[in-house]
């Protein structure tokens, strides 16, 4: 083997503190445990616990938000000539700039000028590397690839080098999975859960204006019963794509709120249930057990449901979001990822991080604040843009 690839690992980067005020976040004493450590902050405390099963008897407490007559603005909805693919393509390489140029362009530098593939050259590739969050592990499995082509005379020039790298990432990047199918069964339930502050609430907001357009009657659930202003906010999205949403009053429990939404759904004859969920609790009661429950609930309701469950990620949180991903892959299960945020921050390797380590498929990313922003995500189309 090698000579660098015996040398000490490279520690991770700590992750940077995510810029601006940060909402509320995940049960503390378990992120704790995980090496998750999320700000906290005072909630009120007359705010009533979850009950251990959900009431049937909730009459007079669910509130549906009809479809309004407010809707997008024209300037917010795109038009078919925008939304095309060569012009969604050159918005992903404008949005992944910041990442492009801490990962992409100093694979550039280093080889400019090289003659050979050496150990310094695999040293510095090394650091680079684990340097654009692509953690470790990721690291390891890359510059074994690079270094068995090296020995086996398959790879000498280092101007190769980057294309070398550009396939073996879109090869993390492919996890395989069935493609998804909104019409596979009737209702089609999505749990969606993530820590508060990664954009859960605008991505389901996004994600049904874009099932919506699709021809798919669309229900929200407003399960993130304990976030101050979280109903309102997901209430407001319904509004303005014209959506219904099932909602309780803030406190109440999120699993009620999910059995009366089935119900609603079958009644309505919807096509697709989006779950919002806690992402945090307000009590020293285990968020995943919180989630678990409505997990129950739904299935109990629909035995099929949930059909899916993704976990929203802030891509700029960097090996965080790794770790996030570790916890709610293990305590509820996951069927795919969306990565938020990636236009803003240059630790987009993250997301080659996780496929990597979880093998579950990354279904979208969020790459702007427009409403078409949220995209779906394909490997090579990625890797293409990033490099």
């Amino acid at each position: 083997m090698i000579k660098w690839f015996k040398k000490k690992k490279t520690e991770e980067p700590e992750p940077e503190k995510q810029e601006g005020k940060r909402e509320e976040e995940n049960s503390r004493e378990e992120l704790e445990a995980r090496g998750v450590v999320q700000e906290e902050r005072e909630t009120p405390a007359d705010r009533p616990e979850p009950e251990t099963e959900p009431e049937p008897e909730t009459e007079g407490v669910i509130a549906t938000v009809e479809a309004g007559e407010e809707t997008l603005q024209d300037e917010e909805i795109p038009q078919d000539e925008e939304t095309s693919k060569t012009g969604f393509f050159s918005r992903l390489r404008e949005r992944l700039n910041k990442t492009r140029e801490k990962f992409v362009n100093r694979i550039d530098r280093l080889v400019l000028g090289r003659k050979v593939i050496d150990e310094d050259l695999l040293d510095e590739l090394e650091e680079i590397l684990i340097t654009s969050d692509l953690g470790v592990k990721t690291t390891e499995l890359l510059l074994k690839k690079v270094a068995d082509k090296v020995k086996r005379n398959e790879l000498s020039d280092p101007s190769k080098l980057r294309e070398q790298i550009r396939e073996e990432i879109r090869n993390v990047l492919s996890v395989e999975a069935p493609p998804l199918d909104y019409r596979a069964d009737r209702p089609f339930v999505v749990m969606i859960i993530g820590v508060n502050g990664v954009g859960k609430t605008t991505t389901i907001g996004k994600l049904a204006n874009q099932l919506k357009r699709q021809g798919l009657k669309v229900m929200l659930v407003a399960g993130d019963t304990f976030r101050a202003a979280a109903v309102e906010q997901l209430s407001i999205w319904g509004e303005r794509i014209g959506v219904p949403v099932v909602k309780q009053k803030s406190g109440s429990d999120p699993s009620a709120v999910a059995f009366d939404a089935m119900d609603a759904a079958v009644a309505r004859d919807m096509d697709v249930v989006l779950i919002d969920t806690a992402g945090r609790m307000h009590t020293k009661v285990n968020l995943m057990e919180q989630l678990k429950k409505v997990h129950r609930v739904v299935n109990k309701k629909l035995p099929a449901a949930p059909h899916e469950i993704f976990l929203v990620l802030d891509a700029s949180t960097g090996q965080n979001a790794l770790s996030q991903a570790r916890l709610f892959k293990e305590g509820i299960g996951l069927t795919g990822l969306v990565l938020t945020k990636l236009d803003g921050t240059a630790k987009g390797g993250i997301i080659a991080a996780i496929c990597d380590d979880l093998g579950v498929p990354v279904r979208y990313i969020g790459i702007g604040e427009r409403v078409d922003d949220l995209r779906t995500f394909d490997a090579d189309e990625f890797t293409k843009a990033l490099f």
